[in-house]
């Protein structure tokens, strides 16, 4: 499955910015980008580990920027779950 990096990096900026924001709140922060393109963008930092879902009951989850996360910023680790 191929995956649009500028859509990556569109998200990823919005999680770095406003950490432990909620999901919905991502989609408002990228309104060029339909919830479905975001939740598969999160979806598949999660499973690469760069990004943590949260739980907050109600179907309600907050994103985290996971330990790999910060030390990927740092250039020691990439995310290509996908590649």
């Amino acid at each position: 499955m191929l995956h649009d990096n500028g859509i990556d990096k569109q998200v990823m900026e919005v999680i770095v910015r406003m950490p432990g924001t909620a999901l919905d709140d991502i989609v408002l922060e990228c309104p060029d980008l339909s919830w479905n393109q975001v939740f598969l963008v999160i979806d598949r930092l999660t499973r690469c580990g760069s990004v943590r879902l949260m739980p907050k009951g109600q179907g309600r989850y907050t994103v985290q920027l996971s330990e790999s996360a910060s030390a990927a910023s740092r250039g020691e680790q990439q995310c290509d779950y996908y590649s």
